[in-house]
């Protein structure tokens, strides 16, 4: 009896999944399905969506980014890499900001660690790649602000 009623609900959530395809067919004007590759150009996300950390840079090249570990330290998994020089007053400054895509889990506790606003998650998600070295990436683009 009970493996009756399982066949049944089966049939019934199998039917209904039918009658939305049929429902696209027949109207299809109504169909919400996203069209990419075709719709690049008009392609929109949401504010909330999250794809690879982003430094923000102004007109300038310059960025906010002080060199203060606490992204580093708050990444699970090491996707992150501060590596910091010192400038003509001896005082630490930000060498290089290595950010290791192919590790990434895009979870955001760098982007909440981080203080001063200097790194955020950005909208970027064809992020594919044919080696691991690709997917290695400086987000700072001058060396020792």
């Amino acid at each position: 009896m009970i493996s009756l009623n399982r066949f049944a609900g089966s049939v019934s959530a199998l039917l209904k999944g039918l009658g939305v395809t049929l429902n696209y067919i027949v109207h299809p004007k109504r169909v919400v399905t996203r069209e990419y590759p075709e719709n690049r150009e008009t392609l929109t996300f949401p504010e909330r969506f999250r794809g690879q950390v982003v430094m923000p840079h102004d007109e300038n090249n310059d960025h906010n980014c002080t060199a203060c570990t606490l992204c580093e330290k708050a990444c699970p998994n090491g996707s992150i890499s501060i590596l910091t020089t010192k400038n003509i007053a001896s005082k630490r400054v930000l060498g290089q900001f290595v950010y290791r895509l192919s590790s990434c889990t895009l979870c955001n506790l760098c982007i909440e660690a981080c203080p001063f606003d200097a790194i955020r998650m950005g909208h970027g998600f064809e992020m594919a790649g044919y080696t691991r070295e690709e997917l290695d990436l400086i987000l700072n683009k001058k060396e020792g602000r």
